[in-house]
């Protein structure tokens, strides 16, 4: 019988989460992003990684970002020579912070050694592996809880030894009309494995090069909001927030009849008298609902019925009415 190490709670030293992007990828944990083939998952997390690897600030936060930080990227659909390096080349990336791990002799997986030794070799601080399907392992049956289970416990290991993000992109299946944490391709457990779920999905047949993100799940935070994109000639260009959800960007909400939220009316009232053509800070506009109890995603959804928009000055974001 193998001995038993038993671990009082006053014993373990207590810590916060750290941050990649708040509220989307925490450090220190597992990340999967999904959609549909085509809707543009891999351009937006090379976007990602270019502004880390420049220490630019995330979308839609405020700050002067943080130190640049090395990427490792890995995808076994893309050639990093046609591909990968342009797109990344394009989203302005530093190109001696991406970083490739060989696979010409063996393909890499969630449990391949070389990973943790390119990690502390490199010190990168974001790992993506696009997609989930070819790095889960080729003997892995993606519908069984066991085995994904087995495949994503050295990986979260790794990422919680490593204090870095790793990011999965994976695919949603095709069952319309379900909720978006079920839409993930394989076992349930990819998805209850990872503590933050992203989806990148189109917002309007009318609008072909518009994307929307949004979140599906965060074990470790409050729900972020959604953020409106653009892809196109010039790459990845941010829009604004928006306080939708992945399920009602998928179609599969109900319409929900009752008396209208008194703090969403509040939140209106305030952002109507203090927006106006002039651009506001968007902490200072965060300030003034904190003083009126107001929640940060109460805000946001009263931006969005008002139809304020996101604008970058600098390094930082302000609200104001549409121009």
């Amino acid at each position: 019988m193998e001995q038993v190490t038993i671990t009082k709670a006053s014993e373990v030293e207590v810590r916060e989460i750290e941050w990649l992007w708040y509220p989307y990828i925490p450090f220190g944990k597992v990340t999967v992003i999904q959609g549909d083939a085509g809707d543009g998952k891999s351009t937006f997390v090379l976007k990602l990684a270019a502004m880390l690897t420049c220490g630019e600030p995330m979308p839609f936060t405020d700050g002067e970002g943080q130190e640049p930080v090395n990427v490792i990227y890995q995808s076994s659909e893309d050639d990093a020579d046609d591909t990968i390096v342009p797109r990344f080349i394009k989203a302005g990336g530093n190109l001696d912070r991406l970083l490739f791990i060989s696979e010409k002799e063996k393909y890499l997986s969630f449990t391949d050694e070389r990973l943790v030794e390119a990690i502390k070799m490199t010190d990168a601080k974001l790992i993506v592996l696009d997609p989930l399907s070819a790095y889960i392992g080729e003997d892995t049956g993606i519908n069984s809880a066991n085995e994904v289970r087995r495949q994503f416990r050295p990986l979260i290991e790794i990422a919680k030894e490593r204090r870095c993000a790793i990011l999965i992109v994976h695919h949603m299946n095709k069952a319309t009309g379900q909720k978006a944490i079920n839409r993930a391709v394989g076992s349930v457990d990819i998805i209850g494995a990872a503590r933050s779920v992203l989806l990148v999905a189109r917002t309007d047949k009318d609008r072909p090069s518009e994307r929307i993100l949004a979140q599906v799940k965060c074990n470790v935070a409050p729900t972020g909001n959604a953020i409106v994109f653009s892809v196109g000639e010039k790459g990845i260009e941010w829009i604004e927030e928006t306080a939708k959800t992945a399920d009602e960007i998928l179609g599969n909400m109900c319409a929900v009849s009752g008396r209208p939220d008194e703090q969403l009316s509040q939140a209106k009232e305030i952002l109507s008298q203090f927006v106006g053509n002039e651009p506001v800070p968007q902490k200072e506009v965060m300030n003034r609902m904190e003083a009126a109890g107001i929640g940060e995603s109460t805000a946001k959804k009263a931006k969005a019925a008002l139809g304020l928009q996101s604008v970058k000055q600098g390094k930082l974001w302000f609200w104001c009415k549409p121009y």
